[in-house]
């Protein structure tokens, strides 16, 4: 067998309808849309008209607020900030946001950094960052470090 003789089994490809291409090809002059009408023209969208009703999307309650100006947190898990260290790529003594963006673990602060407790972080460090849950705070001082919560140092 060669590669140009390879074939689909009969039956199993189907060739696609070519619409408005002469009264020969069964769908030609009108192309099965009809005589005259909104439907009958291109560039229409009619799919949430309901003949005048109410529309569903309009009858529907509107609920719940997007604050504009609400802040967006870069997260990192304590697994990661461990693997990291034992790559080498972090210093322990002082990881600050900066570092972390610097080393790849973020790719960037956005708002801030907030440190979640997911994983395990065995050894001891220093952590400055804008937010961290109370779990990630208590897993690094378990493990006899610190991590310090800075506030509006990340709007800059």
């Amino acid at each position: 067998m060669k590669l140009h003789e390879l074939s689909d089994n009969p039956g199993a490809t189907k060739r696609r309808m070519r619409v408005g291409r002469g009264p020969g090809s069964g769908k030609g002059k009108m192309g099965g849309r009809g005589i005259k009408g909104q439907k009958s023209r291109s560039g229409v969208a009619i799919k949430g008209y309901e003949g005048g009703q109410m529309p569903l999307y309009q009858r529907l309650p509107k609920r719940g607020f997007n604050k504009p100006n609400r802040k967006e947190y870069a997260v990192i898990n304590l697994g990661l900030i461990a693997k990291f260290i034992e790559a080498g790529k972090l210093d322990a003594g002082s990881i600050t946001e900066d570092s972390l963006v610097a080393s790849g673990a973020i790719r960037r602060k956005l708002d801030g950094i907030r440190v979640l407790a997911k994983g395990e972080i065995g050894t001891k460090v220093t952590i400055e960052v804008t937010g961290a849950s109370k779990g990630a705070i208590e897993a690094v001082e378990k493990a006899g470090g610190s991590l310090k919560v800075t506030a509006a140092q990340a709007a800059e």
